[in-house]
């Protein structure tokens, strides 16, 4: 296995910058997932590892090996692919076997390496048929399948799951996770869907404009954004946002007075009489119990989700801006009410209304 190295690496496409100074030690055996929206440079960062593009500025190492310079195919990388990329004339065994052939691999070994992989992903009952044959996670299940037989140093993915249905994904998603348990191969998976990098990820790399935000443990990610993109990105619905004026440690408007933790407070001291962004997600919101209860929010409720399990309403504040709540399973509200929704004083986020960056953390 190898660990992946990026230090100070750019990447140009004339006078357009789409990777900037992107410096990145993947661990060995780590599972390190690209998310960002689209064009933010993740997958050109990728394809960059892989050799598919040349890096502009910067050094990429494999292992104890610097591979700016080496073809893809000596790079000991297997990657697959967003559309899977199978050859259509041939059938599963012949396109998991495919480039092992080319490499000329003794014939026993290529039968050892393929019917091993089709057990693991179990799909030792399709090597006979061809891909126009197979369902797309069937078809997703044999890219993975070839990429396996090369027992490669690092697996790259790009988007692999996106072109399957939301039932299968999550399917994918937890059979993608085990057999990086299994095989204990470094690799490095791209998303722009944030519900897979959480749940995938041993680390994520967030990006934006072509610039690392933030790398950490998903659940960093989530508690300690280091700056409002982060926090939005990060999390299904979304982080909530709401400019206040900040007084004596607490943000407020006309509508709502939110006093957060200790610590936040005493860093608020030095944003006195100044705008900032109150950050809160939509799970540390509830419906006030009392009508002086604190850090109470007042909103109009607009839109009610019943979604079994739980409520989600979306709610306006002062006429313009927009907050979403997840609440209980049987809350007895309708579009129209005004509700009072009480902030979580410790789940409170508040961001510089110029920088964005996380006040919490400066």
């Amino acid at each position: 296995m190898a660990e992946v190295i990026l230090d100070h690496v750019y990447k140009r496409f004339g006078n357009v910058t789409a990777v900037k100074d992107f410096n990145l030690h993947v661990k060995d055996e780590e599972f390190m997932v690209f998310v960002g929206p689209s064009g933010c440079g993740k997958t050109t960062t990728l394809r960059m590892i892989a050799g598919l593009e040349e890096i502009s500025d910067g050094t990429l190492k494999i292992g104890d090996r610097v591979v700016n310079d080496v073809p893809p195919k000596d790079r000991d990388i297997a990657m697959v692919f967003q559309n899977y990329a199978l050859y259509p004339h041939m059938n599963v065994y012949q396109n998991m076997s495919f480039g092992l052939r080319l490499r000329r691999t003794p014939k026993d070994e290529i039968d050892r390496r393929v019917r091993e992989a089709a057990q693991i992903l179990q799909i030792e009952h399709l090597l006979d048929r061809r891909p126009r044959e197979l369902s797309g996670g069937q078809r997703q299940r044999v890219a993975l399948g070839r990429a396996i037989v090369r027992e490669p140093k690092v697996f790259l993915m790009d988007e692999p799951l996106s072109n399957l249905d939301a039932k299968l994904r999550v399917e994918m998603r937890a059979s993608i996770s085990k057999l990086h348990r299994r095989l204990g191969v470094t690799t490095i998976y791209v998303t722009h869907d944030q519900v897979e990098a959480m749940t995938m990820g041993s680390r994520i790399v967030v990006m934006k404009d072509g610039l690392i935000q933030q790398v950490d443990t998903p659940i960093n990610l989530y508690d300690k954004p280091v700056n409002k993109f982060v926090g939005g990105f990060m999390g299904s619905p979304a982080m909530n946002f709401l400019v206040g004026t900040v007084e004596g440690g607490s943000i407020k408007s006309s509508t709502f007075n939110v006093t957060p933790d200790a610590e936040l407070k005493q860093k608020l001291q030095n944003y006195g009489g100044k705008k900032v962004y109150l950050g809160i997600r939509p799970e540390n919101l509830h419906l006030s119990e009392g009508a002086n209860e604190g850090n109470s929010i007042k909103a109009i409720v607009e839109v009610v989700e019943p979604l079994g399990a739980e409520t989600i309403i979306i709610a306006s504040v002062e006429g313009d801006q927009s907050l979403v709540a997840r609440l209980g399973s049987h809350i007895a509200v309708k579009a129209g009410d005004q509700v009072n929704l009480v902030a979580d004083p410790d789940k409170v986020q508040a961001f510089d209304l110029d920088s964005e960056a996380n006040i919490r953390f400066s």
